[in-house]
């Protein structure tokens, strides 16, 4: 695989990311591809929320990626990508973020950055995937829906850094994540550091299923990249749906 970032597409302004990556990628634009722009006008997080992407106030991009996988395995393609984000921070801020599963990126109790994985499938084969990756730098002025839950990497101690150098570390990890995904088509090589990473882990959550809402104890993820919850009646595990760990995000 070459490597990532030799075709990096930079824009002052686009609504989102993730849809000028779609447009490219339907255009034939090779695996690896970067779009990036220093502000969002219509950014996106899971389930249709808004994401809040000022100019020059973090790193707001996407990228395209074709893996040669059945669409049925790709869901935990954004726990590698989370992991991936994780250890970039890490390494050029010193910060030690942490995980909500699936893929918040939180420090001090809340949300700096957010990934979007969107897929094109094809008879149940990818035909390409979109990681869209937020990461909020500098302080900017969240909307009332975020304003307690999200933070960026300079209120939390982060020393002046070259944002450049948070790219290329990103896609460096990136690309490492997701060849050790690759091999097995699921979190089977990254399994153990992703749980050491996974502030749910042992922490009792609340999982909004639209059966019915419930709580538990977290036990980490298997290697499909589904959330363990321990209940009285035995272990659950969830595959999707909002879960809430106490002490994050407000959850009390």
């Amino acid at each position: 695989m070459e490597r990532w970032g030799k075709r990096i597409c930079c824009y002052r302004e686009l609504p989102s990311t993730n849809t000028e990556a779609r447009r490219l990628a339907e255009a034939g634009a090779p695996e690896g591809t970067v779009v990036l722009a220093a502000k969002q006008t219509a950014g996106r997080g899971r389930r249709g929320r808004n994401w809040t992407s000022g100019e020059n106030a973090g790193l707001w991009f996407s990228l395209v990626l074709r893996p040669d996988i059945p669409a049925g395995r790709s869901s935990a393609l954004t726990l590698a990508a989370a992991l991936a984000v994780t250890r970039a921070i890490s390494r050029i801020t010193g910060l030690h973020p942490r995980i909500k599963w699936p893929n918040d990126i939180v420090l001090g109790g809340k949300k700096v950055c957010g990934i979007l994985t969107e897929q094109s499938a094809q008879a149940n084969a990818v035909k390409y995937i979109i990681a869209g990756i937020g990461i909020n730098v500098r302080s900017q002025e969240f909307s009332k829906e975020f304003a307690e839950h999200a933070t960026s990497l300079a209120e939390q101690g982060a020393e002046p850094f070259l944002e450049g150098a948070l790219l290329m570390a990103v896609l460096e990890e990136f690309e490492d994540c997701y060849v050790r995904y690759l091999k097995t088509q699921d979190l089977e090589l990254l399994l153990a550091e992703y749980n050491g990473c996974l502030v749910n882990r042992d922490r009792p959550v609340r999982v909004l299923d639209p059966a019915g809402a419930y709580e538990g104890i977290a036990r980490g993820v298997n290697r499909r990249g589904e959330l363990l919850v321990e209940r009285e009646d035995g272990i659950v595990p969830v595959s999707s749906g909002e879960v809430s760990v106490r002490g994050i995000y407000g959850y009390v």
